[in-house]
């Protein structure tokens, strides 16, 4: 005789998680913008492009937040991680300077805990709504022999759209421009693999645990969201010649992506007040300085670039919108980047 719910035995709740879908639907439907198209639950999701664009053309990108969500599993909280996965999405296609149009989640998990998925859509949602984006749709995945129980690993896909006109390719970068860095948050989503063992192994810490100068647990300092750069810098887009998102490699890894050949990027290392809680990873797990600016962002998460007649006014987009920036360089004749 056939015995029942041999899914669920094996470690699959298709009842949990249409229960849990029709949860996440309701934070779906929050972000409905005026192009979205299709129906909440369909196969695919349908975005119109936008009518005042000319020459519009597609930017796209898929990330993750890494080993983030493992402080978030530590610590209870997973709003944050979804609403970091947009923000660096975001980001990364602000540097072509593309506005955001949709967005497309993926969590996969040892078996689905509803709670916990709502949390993590809720943040998605909330980083969707911040820019007038659409969450067109997403996947769940239940795949018990693949993660471990109570873990999940969380990622997204963003489509954004520019006029082919105003698009940023770096090309337009000269030398003598000046190099802009606008203020991180903290670790944004990079180096937590680094971060979690100096913290958590080597220092024996917890998430609650008090960290020494800096005013907050670890959690909070591990836990504060990815900034999105959107709003303090798509106004100034015009006045700008190149843009780096800095994440995984830190300023040497990403700012050589948006500069054309003979150009490198001088950077001023004391330009700029490292935050306190790059100083405490450095000092505690011993990293050298070279390390730290490979792995983490150094408390710069974006740099543009501009001409120097449009610095101030690039700036002051930016303080308008409550980032700090800071002049960390110029443009000069070479290759790649110097930290000098």
């Amino acid at each position: 005789m056939a015995r029942p719910d041999r899914y669920a035995e094996a470690g699959v709740d298709l009842d949990l998680a249409q229960r849990a879908k029709a949860r996440i639907a309701e934070v779906v439907a929050t972000t409905r913008t005026p192009l979205a198209r299709g129906a909440l639950g369909a196969f695919g999701g349908m975005v119109k492009l936008p009518p005042d664009i000319s020459d519009p053309t597609l930017v796209l990108s898929t990330d993750g937040v890494g080993t983030k969500v493992l402080v978030a599993i530590m610590a209870r909280r997973h709003d944050t991680v979804g609403e970091d996965l947009v923000n660096h999405c975001v980001n990364d296609i602000l540097v072509h300077g593309a506005r955001p149009l949709a967005f497309l989640d993926y969590i996969a998990c040892e078996s689905l805990e509803s709670n916990v998925a709502v949390q993590l859509v809720e943040g998605v949602a909330r980083g969707c709504r911040a820019h007038e984006m659409s969450l067109a749709g997403g996947e769940t995945a239940q795949m018990p022999d693949l993660y471990p129980p109570g873990h999940y690993d969380l990622a997204g896909t963003i489509v954004g759209v520019v006029s082919e006109r105003g698009a940023l390719h770096g090309d337009r970068v000269q030398l003598g421009d000046v190099l802009i860095g606008y203020a991180a948050n903290g670790l944004h989503t990079n180096g937590y693999t680094l971060a979690r063992r100096i913290l958590f192994s080597e220092e024996r810490l917890g998430v609650d645990s008090e960290l020494p100068t800096i005013h907050a647990t670890v959690g909070e300092a591990l836990l504060a969201v990815h900034r999105s750069y959107y709003r303090a810098i798509q106004p100034a887009l015009e006045k700008i010649h190149g843009l780096a998102h800095i994440t995984g490699g830190g300023i040497p890894g990403n700012l050589p992506r948006t500069l054309p050949k003979g150009r490198c990027a001088a950077v001023e290392k004391g330009s700029w007040i490292v935050p306190p809680l790059f100083r405490y990873l450095q000092e505690a797990g011993k990293v050298s300085g070279d390390e730290m600016y490979r792995v983490f962002n150094m408390g710069v998460g974006m740099i543009s670039i501009a001409a120097p007649e449009n610095v101030e006014a690039v700036r002051k987009v930016a303080t308008a919108a409550g980032v700090e920036t800071w002049v960390i360089g110029e443009i000069v004749s070479g290759e790649g980047v110097v930290l000098r």
